[in-house]
Formats: C-alpha cells, structure tokens, sequence
C-alpha cells in the first residue's frame, strides 16, 4: 500500500456484496458480523476507513483472510477493514529482505522468495495472510532453525490512528516496533512488512501415514528423537481421521492414521547430503516399525514446504483447542493416545504434536513483544463443525483432551495456534502487557481500536 491514491473504497453493510466480500473468512463456523465492512489497498483508502468509523462512532476490526476468525473477539458496532494487497511482493536478493504488502497470501511470498533461491519462516498453508501470520508469532516449518516467524520482521508500514502513515523499525519508534512484532495489534492498520529471509537451495519434506494401531511405538520412537534432534529439523506427529472427501487418497480415509510430516532444511547445495542423512536418521527407525500406507517424503524445491501440511485451501468450519506442552514424559504420550488415537473415539479431525526447540525457544535480543516460546510441544486439534450435533461432540471431546493433557500444560499459548476467543490465552509476560498497554495509550488515544486486541495482550480491555 501506498500514500498517493486518492480514491476512497466505499463502505458497505449487511446485505451488500461488497459487505460479503469483505467479511468472508476461512473458518465457515466463526463468521464475523460488523456493522460495516471494507476492503481496502491503499493508505488513503485505510485513512477514509478511519475517518468514516470515527464520524459513525464504531470500533475498528482488521483482518486479511479471517484464518483467525475463531479467536477474534465480537465485532457488533465494529467497522471491519479487510486489506488486500495492492502489489506484489518486492524482493532485494542482495540484502535478503523481502516487503510484502498487508493482503498477500503466503504462497505468492514463497514463489518470489524462491526465485531467488531464498526462503521465508512461512505458514503451513499458502492461503493464510502473510502479515497477519508474521505480527501474531508464526511457527513455521523452519521454526527450529530460523526462530518465531515475527523474529524475521525488519519493519512495519501502518497507519495509526489519527491518520499517519509510518514506517517503525529498530530506529524510527521503536517503541512501536516492539510492540506491533508479538504485542497482539490494536495500534493501527498494518499496510506493509519488510521481512529478512535465508538461503534455501533445497529441501527434504513431506509426510508419512500409518495405521494408528502403530501408534504407541511411533510416536515413542519420534518422542525419543526430538530429545536431540538438530535444529535444521522441524516436524509434526498428527492423528488424523480424515473425511471421504475428493482430494484424500482412499488409503487414508479408512480410520485414524498416524502422520509425520516435517522439513530438514538445505540452505546449500552443499548442505544437500546432510539434510538427507538427517532426514533418514528421524524417518528411518519409523518405517521399520512399518511400511507407512502412504508417503510423500522427497528431496524438493522450498515452494513445496508449503503444501506439507495438506491443510485445506478452501473454506471449511472448524472447532478446536490449543495447549502449549512441556516435555512429554512415557504416561504423556500414553495419554496422548488414549484421548486421540486408536479407540478413542475422537471426532477430532486433526490432532498435532508440532515439535519445537531449536531457535524457537531462544530469545531474540532485538527481538519484539513475542520473539520466543517456552515449551517443548505445540498441541492443537480441530474438527469439522458441520452441524450442531457434530460441533457439541468436538467441544467436548477437546475439553476431555485438554483435561486429560494438563499436567503437560505450560500454561502459555502461541497466538497464530489459538483456536477458541474463550480458551485461556497467555503469550505474554504482566510486564510486557502493561507495556503494551502504555504504548496504545500513545498511539490510540481514543481507543478506537482495542476491541482488536485478543484476551492476555491488554490488562485494560
């Protein structure tokens, strides 16, 4: 986005097309009900948004493809700004940085990237909105090697709330810097991030399924692994019960399966060989508990790693938890299963171990509001809230798992992950949140925006 098109973007309400445009969002059971909504891609187009709420006295709401819809508080009486990227990702191959318009998509942020031969901390789906991904936390399959996604940010473009258009790094407020990497928004509409990547020749990635019966040996061998795994790994152990649905290969769609799925990074050609034997030592002693029934696993080019997960790039209703785990202990893992795994009866569609350590859990000393995570695993689950009936059976079996998990529980929670507005929400320290909140005080003096902040980052609203 940028400051020279005068041209405003009109306002729409319920009922319109426009309305719908912009309201739409990826988790069909969370829709969002402002009283106004639109989309914009330009800075003058944000700044007649701005001045419109302000004239009808309305909150203001801010998102891209409403991936976080479930998390988002209420809008009643919000004007929603959807941002849409109003160019394309420009890269500088000689300082490795890359500016990606508020708006863009992580799939058009990996295609550039790699053009270049270098990679970004991206999401596990190449239809998640990249700025709004990289300012929550993100942990991406590089995780382990290149720290929380926000740790790559080297500036942000937004206009504030009285108007202004700026652009914040560690030099011009970083004040502000700090608190838009992790500190959970409210302090404007982002229009641009400048973003650092690395060096990714090739990569070795995908994901092995199996029976679930082969459960408790699989995720015990893979448990024992993460314990000295190298850093250049990053990887996820999943029950999966998927639906009969186009797309799914028949093989997996006959019960509960068991996946792993991950990345070993290659930076250089060089690098090539060791990702291979790094790969082979974590997928090696799996197989020979059995042949997995389907496996994609190959040494590829990084535009790849963003279809590892075989997340959904259609909209689709979802309901599910979030936990972030200490280290699994053996009656860990055996509870694990007895809640999620073969004759337990989860509804769950997806139930995940995303393994973290490495860069994740080190500090960033320039770090923003989020710039590390103090935990060993990354739960999350979901299931497909099709109707009423199905909806209440995942509720409830995601509050048996989190019951069932809670001597594992951390009592921290990665906000990119967080999937209930009313499940507990902590990524922050006291400390950092009354910073938080002395920096809004700033910066929205009316607090036209503090119904963007999630529960945990405000100890004001």
């Amino acid at each position: 986005m940028n400051g020279t098109d005068q041209s405003a973007a009109a306002v729409a309400r319920p009922g319109e097309p426009a309305f719908a445009a912009a309201t739409a969002v990826f988790n069909l059971a969370a829709p969002v009900r402002p009283a106004a909504a639109v989309t914009v891609r330009t800075a003058d187009q944000v700044r007649a948004a701005l001045r419109h709420a302000e004239a009808e006295q309305l909150w203001v709401r801010v998102h891209t493809s409403g991936h976080a819809a479930s998390s988002a508080r209420p809008m009643d009486g919000s004007l929603l700004i959807r941002t849409e990227p109003a160019g394309p990702v420009e890269v500088d191959p000689q300082t490795r940085t890359a500016r990606i318009p508020a708006g863009t998509r992580w799939g058009a942020v990996v295609e550039a990237a790699a053009r270049h031969g270098l990679a970004a901390p991206h999401g596990s789906s190449p239809t998640v909105g990249a700025v709004g991904y990289l300012l929550r936390g993100g942990i991406s399959f590089y995780g382990r090697r290149a720290g929380l996604a926000v740790n790559s940010v080297r500036a942000v473009e937004l206009v504030t709330p009285d108007g202004e258009l700026r652009r914040v790094d560690g030099t011009a407020d970083p004040e502000l810097f700090w608190a838009l990497r992790g500190g959970g928004g409210g302090l404007g509409v982002v229009t641009a991030v400048e973003i650092g990547l690395f060096p990714a020749a090739r990569v070795v990635t995908g994901a092995a399924f199996w029976p679930a019966v082969h459960g408790p040996e699989l995720l015990s061998r893979w448990l024992r692994w993460t314990r000295d795994a190298p850093s250049a790994v990053t990887t996820a152990l999943r029950v999966l019960n998927f639906p009969a649905v186009p797309g799914i290969p028949p093989v997996l769609t006959g019960g509960p399966v068991v996946c792993l799925a991950g990345v070993v990074l290659g930076p250089t050609a060089d690098d090539l060989a060791t990702a291979e034997a790094q790969a082979e030592e974590l997928l090696g002693p799996l197989r020979a508990v059995a042949e997995p029934v389907f496996d994609t696993w190959c040494t590829t080019t990084p535009p790849a790693v963003v279809r590892t997960h075989m997340d959904p790039t259609d909209p689709v209703p979802v309901v599910g938890d979030h936990l972030l785990l200490s280290e699994l202990d053996g009656q860990g893992a055996e509870v694990f299963l007895q809640v999620l795994g073969e004759g337990s009866g989860s509804p769950l569609v997806n139930a995940e171990l995303r393994q973290l350590g490495g860069a994740l859990a080190v500090p960033d000393p320039d770090g923003g509001a989020l710039s590390h995570l103090e935990a060993a695993f990354a739960f999350t689950a979901g299931g497909l809230a099709v109707d009423p009936v199905a909806t209440a059976a995942i509720r409830s079996h995601c509050a048996k798992v989190r019951s069932a998990l809670a001597p594992w529980d951390s009592g921290w929670t990665a906000p990119t992950l967080v999937e209930r507005l009313d499940q507990p929400q902590r990524h922050l320290s006291p400390e950092a949140v009354e910073r938080l909140d002395r920096i809004r005080r700033r910066v929205d003096r009316s607090g036209r925006f503090r119904h963007d902040v999630p529960p945990g980052a405000s100890a004001r609203y």
